[in-house]
């Protein structure tokens, strides 16, 4: 045996499960949205069902699972798991309301008062090598429309 064969039974990467809390509307929802993507590009296959690829973005996503992680985990590549990331937010940033077509639709039913709540949300994100806090910002928009 050689030193390159003793390296490569050495570092056989390790596989663990975990519990990922979420509905099965919001996998299918996902993967549906992808799927409709892939088919309006002309896309012809994936390495992973659209599913899959679902599973591994949420995971990424909810849990702060790492990319190279999740990557070696499922044989792709971290830069992989990073584009179906990126491809996946971009898909559902498309699907959400612009700002200034919700407040459009807020003066049309009449509403006078639009209270726009960010609320700062401490996450454990690794971030470089200070480790500095990140905040994910949660957006509620409430109208509130004139008294008689």
């Amino acid at each position: 045996m050689t030193r390159t064969e003793a390296r490569t039974e050495d570092t056989c990467p390790l596989v663990y499960q975990c519990r990922l809390s979420l509905s099965t509307s919001t996998v299918n929802h996902l993967a549906d949205v992808l799927r409709r993507h892939l088919k309006a590009i002309r896309s012809r296959w994936r390495i992973l069902p659209p599913g899959k690829i679902a599973v591994i973005v949420l995971a990424v996503l909810r849990h702060d699972q790492r990319l190279a992680d999740m990557a070696g985990g499922n044989n792709v590549s971290e830069s992989t798991v990073r584009r179906w990331r990126d491809e996946l937010i971009g898909l559902l940033a498309a699907q959400a309301p612009r700002l200034d077509r919700a407040l459009e639709k807020v003066t049309k039913r009449g509403g006078e008062l639009v209270l726009i709540d960010g609320i700062f949300i401490p996450t454990q994100r690794r971030a470089g090598k200070a480790d500095q806090r990140n905040y994910s910002v949660n957006t509620t928009i409430t109208a509130c429309a004139s008294s008689p």
